[in-house]
């Protein structure tokens, strides 16, 4: 993979194809890459160390497999030219990670091998490579201290996301589900789960189908079970639920393995599935937290 802060130019289906791949691989195996990579000891969320900026929808996954495969200690992501300019140096014989963005372009523009549709637009896939900052050295500094205890409120932060949403939550019977009808949440009582954890993954899947409804993010969620549609919501809802659980810092769960196969099929069938998919989860994780910016691009 060719390194540096210039972006790389892929035929669209390329980058879409080996990335549903890596994803689909790791399905097989019975593993949600969207959950694992906040299971592990790395440091806040997916972040440039240089500027700042957090990865959001498709990139928030792609590094988060990476640094929880590799193990790394950090989250924080860098290029090779920002590496440099910073006075750091990547290790030899270190692979990079791609990250994705779509940047509109002229509409008059005819460069149909690396154009996509986003919306009414026109936008070209860019492709860059970046560093985990422990693949670098010289830049050891920007590498957060965790070794000490970490004074967050997990539940708290959890507890202020469900409350801020206002949703009608009821908590009764043995099963957690949204009703699109009635509009309403229900879950199992608190002391049927067997970990705080596990009962607030579970109210944020909920929550993240909730914003689906028609008088807030109108996506498709009246499929029935065992359909495409009905599937692509599931996957959306658990993605959106991972990124709400690593907002919190609480341990994601899967919440419906037996969904796995479904996924898999509907990624397979169409390989720009899980970057559609990430981006409207990134839309419903902003939506429960207040911080929806007025645009977003499909893999910002």
């Amino acid at each position: 993979m060719p390194v540096g802060n210039a972006p790389q130019y892929f035929l669209k289906d390329s980058i879409y194809t080996r990335i549903t791949r890596e994803i689909v691989a790791d399905l097989e195996h019975g593993v949600a890459p969207w959950v694992r990579p906040w299971g592990g000891t790395a440091s806040a969320l997916p972040h440039n160390a240089a500027t700042g900026h957090s990865y959001r929808g498709i990139n928030h996954l792609l590094l988060g497999m990476r640094c929880c495969s590799q193990g790394f200690a950090s989250n924080g992501w860098i290029t090779f030219r920002q590496a440099m300019k910073l006075g750091g140096k990547v290790r030899r014989g270190e692979r990079g990670t791609s990250v994705v963005y779509y940047q509109p372009i002229d509409p008059e523009a005819n460069d149909e091998g690396s154009v996509s549709s986003v919306g009414s637009s026109r936008a070209v896939l860019r492709v860059f490579t970046v560093f985990n900052l422990d693949q670098v050295e010289g830049l050891e500094a920007l590498i957060p201290d965790v070794s000490g205890d970490i004074p967050w409120e997990p539940y708290k932060a959890a507890d202020d996301v469900i409350e801020r949403s206002g949703a009608d939550i009821r908590h009764r019977g043995g099963a957690a589900f949204y009703s699109p009808a009635t509009d309403r949440i229900v879950l199992p009582m608190r002391s049927a789960f067997g970990t705080a954890d596990g009962y607030y993954a579970t109210a944020l899947h909920e929550l993240s189908h909730w914003t689906g409804h028609a008088s807030r993010l109108s996506r498709q969620i009246s499929g029935t079970f065992g359909s495409e549609d009905y599937a692509f919501e599931e996957l959306v809802a658990e993605i959106s639920s991972a990124f709400l659980c690593a907002h919190c810092a609480i341990q994601g769960q899967l919440q419906h393995s037996s969904y796995i196969a479904s996924w898999i099929k509907v990624l397979n069938d169409d390989h720009r599935a899980i970057f559609r998919a990430a981006s409207q989860a990134q839309h419903a994780a902003d939506y429960l937290l207040g911080t929806a910016p007025a645009a977003q691009s499909l893999a910002a």
